[in-house]
């Protein structure tokens, strides 16, 4: 490990890329973005994978650095990959996601020009969809949400809010932590020209990830808002299960975290609440 990052001191930003039972795209992932320009340090963390991902990336990409959870953390492993991290900045990139050339050099610039910047929400474009030609220095300021597989942050940032919080799984992480993040002076913007390309998943996976979904609003809810504005969260979510089917399972989730939902309660700002309209709620 250490000559790994004696040969990358140099860099502003690591890759960090997550990956669960995906070998043949995270392998072609791996090339892609070792093809790209900057040399910068990969650090791969295998969720647990049952495939053969985590043999497979150790034969064909000695010179990156694979982390192997012992089981399924879900979104909370990236905080493993950024505890290894040794640069200013990060670059999260799940095995569905791809970064396009120059987007990090990018990402790299307007982070070392704006101190006061957590994350970078990074413009996604759809397998297929053609190059935008969207205002490359188009940037929108604070309360924007973002996509945890495909975003840059600054490393310490992430790291003083603790990453991403385990009991939530999968699933709406980045919420808490934007919340936590602007509470705490950090600005979150949107970088129209730092793109990543989004490759298709599977629907299985999209499905599981919304019923999740539905819980962990109601959890951060709980955790960062007001009563009154838990209790209204909390209903709208509960009548969006009902609509997809899984009324039952999404309430008896929401309930059975509830004591260490709230043994974590610490209600943020008005001005921090303000970024609702952005998350989701």
């Amino acid at each position: 490990m250490s000559i790994y990052l004696n040969e990358k001191a140099e860099a502003r930003v690591s890759i960090v890329v997550l990956t669960y039972n995906r070998r043949a795209r995270v392998l072609g992932l791996l090339r892609r973005l070792q093809a790209l320009a900057g040399d910068w340090p990969i650090i791969v963390v295998d969720n647990g994978s049952m495939d053969g991902t985590a043999a497979a990336v150790a034969a064909a990409f000695p010179s990156v650095l694979l982390i192997r959870a012992k089981r399924n953390l879900g979104a909370a492993a990236r905080n493993i990959g950024a505890a290894y991290v040794h640069t200013p900045y990060i670059a999260f990139c799940d095995d569905y996601m791809q970064w396009e050339p120059d987007a990090l050099e990018r990402g790299v610039r307007l982070l070392d020009g704006a101190p006061d910047v957590a994350v970078l929400s990074s413009r996604i474009w759809k397998d297929g969809d053609p190059a935008g030609d969207e205002d490359g220095g188009a940037q929108h300021p604070a309360f924007q949400g973002f996509l945890a597989g495909a975003c840059m942050v600054r490393t310490r940032a992430f790291c003083d809010v603790g990453g991403y919080w385990p009991p939530l799984f999968n699933g709406g992480e980045e919420v808490l932590m934007a919340l936590d993040l602007v509470e705490r002076g950090w600005r979150i913007v949107y970088a129209a020209d730092v793109v990543a390309r989004s490759l298709p998943s599977r629907r299985e996976e999209a499905d599981a990830r919304n019923r999740l979904l539905l819980r962990n609003v109601i959890w951060v809810a709980w955790m960062r808002l007001p009563m009154r504005a838990a209790w209204r969260i909390t209903a709208q979510q509960l009548r969006r299960a009902y609509r997809r089917r899984c009324l039952c399972r999404t309430a008896l989730g929401a309930i059975a975290g509830l004591p260490r939902v709230l043994s974590h309660r610490q209600v943020v700002s008005a001005a921090a609440q303000q970024m609702k309209p952005t998350l989701g709620f």
